[in-house]
């Protein structure tokens, strides 16, 4: 190592084959020009998208005006309704995710780690009206410690905020009445006339050939505040309370944030708590859950109508599923040719047993998981980069770490969002 009178840090650097001392120079950070306006502009676009999004799942008013209650707009008489049930949806929804955003910022800040503000991503056509928000880091965290609080301050920040929205659905739920305001679900409607109840189950109702309703999963946290509440919608309803659906999407988005793969804050937490090694058996075992996940759902879902598009027996759909898992065993296991193989084959068995239960299929067989797993491994990554200075976690931060494993645990569904 060549000496310099230079004043550097002095770091242990660990990597597969050992770990050697390094000497780091503090980073200098060029000045940057905040671009505030950008800033503004998206989250006002995001507010405008998810108000959209909010009005049209309440699904109780038009958008144009139909009575006199209405504002003008450009010359188009827009519902005061609308815009109100809208609004209730999006800024509960912002506000989740600029608390979580900001909790990742200045957690940033306090340890000098240069950072952006929040950038919200605007996108009126998935749905929910938004990709959510991200921050951008400028430089690398080489310290455990501060990669750990870093990554551990937007979920922890978040998840009070959707708590407290949940909360806040759950307490000012409508009366049954809510209902009759809803467009089309007629056959929800004669239920709770003739029963004064929500059916327990779905197939309580008869639904037309046209009709599409969107379920959200249940979770073990929203099941278990729901229990002190009446009123609560079936999981199939849902999206037609504003603020309650912002605060399971603020459930859902936590639990995303949380997973234990790669670099998400969940990833760090797990990296920090068992370290390297543990940490990859654990992301791993993980995916490849989702990936058994996803094969059921795929077959369950997508394999008759492949059998039905090629008039070919019902051996294809099984077939693309393994050239599918062949591709994402290979990204997991990279080198390692007999761990490919064995684990290609053992999913494909695990699968092909599963789907003998009918309640496995209905309750753990979720296709999304196949799109969800193309993402870990090809931008987040299944295993965690190493960390230049691998600091052992204090007492406070390993509680913490496990707090945020059980709030995982609380937000997570195997089927967060499907159509039926």
């Amino acid at each position: 190592m060549e000496q310099s009178d230079r004043p550097g840090l002095t770091r242990r650097i660990f990597g597969r084959r050992g770990s050697v001392e390094a000497e780091l120079y503090p980073q200098v950070n060029p000045k940057v020009n905040e671009r505030y306006w950008l800033h503004a502009l998206l989250f006002l676009v995001t507010l405008v998208s998810t108000i959209m999004a909010g009005g049209q799942m309440a699904g109780r008013f038009d958008f144009y005006a139909a009575s006199d209650n209405w504002i003008n707009l450009f010359g188009s008489r827009i519902s005061v309704e609308f815009v109100l049930d809208g609004l209730r949806y999006g800024a509960s929804l912002l506000l989740f995710l600029g608390v979580h955003e900001f909790g990742h910022y200045f957690a940033a800040r306090k340890h000098n780690v240069s950072t952006s503000l929040p950038y919200f991503i605007p996108f009126p056509w998935n749905g929910i009206g938004t990709f959510g928000a991200v921050i951008r880091i400028r430089e690398q965290i080489p310290s455990m410690r501060k990669l750990f609080d870093i990554g551990t301050a937007g979920p922890m920040a978040g998840f009070v905020v959707a708590l407290g929205v949940l909360i806040f659905g759950l307490a000012t739920l409508p009366s049954l009445d809510y209902v009759a305001d809803l467009y089309e679900h007629q056959a929800l409607k004669d239920f709770v006339r003739d029963y004064g109840a929500f059916p327990d189950r779905l197939d309580e109702i008869a639904l037309g050939s046209s009709d599409y309703l969107l379920v959200v999963g249940q979770t073990p946290l929203y099941w278990m505040l729901s229990q002190f509440f009446t009123d609560v919608p079936p999981m199939w309803e849902m999206y037609h309370y504003p603020v309650l659906f912002a605060g399971w999407l603020g459930l859902f988005f936590t639990a995303v944030n949380l997973l234990p793969v790669g670099q998400l804050d969940g990833g760090h937490m797990l990296y920090a708590l068992v370290g390297p090694k543990w940490h990859r058996r654990l992301a791993r075992g993980f995916v490849l859950m989702l990936l058994v996940s996803g094969g059921i759902g795929f077959i369950d879902d997508i394999g008759p109508a492949i059998s039905e598009w090629t008039s070919v027996t019902g051996f294809l759909p099984w077939l693309i599923l393994a050239l599918v898992l062949l591709f994402y065993v290979q990204r997991i296991f990279k080198d390692q040719p007999r761990l490919i193989v064995g684990w290609l084959l053992g999913l494909v068995a695990i699968i092909a047993v599963f789907r003998w239960s009918p309640w496995i299929v209905e309750n753990m067989g979720y296709t999304g998981w196949l799109i969800w797993c193309l993402l870990i491994v090809l931008l987040i990554r299944v295993d965690h980069p190493p960390v230049l200075e691998m600091e052992p976690l204090t007492t406070k931060r390993k509680i913490l770490a496990i707090f945020g494993l059980v709030i995982f645990a609380l937000c997570f569904s195997i089927k967060p969002l499907y159509l039926v």
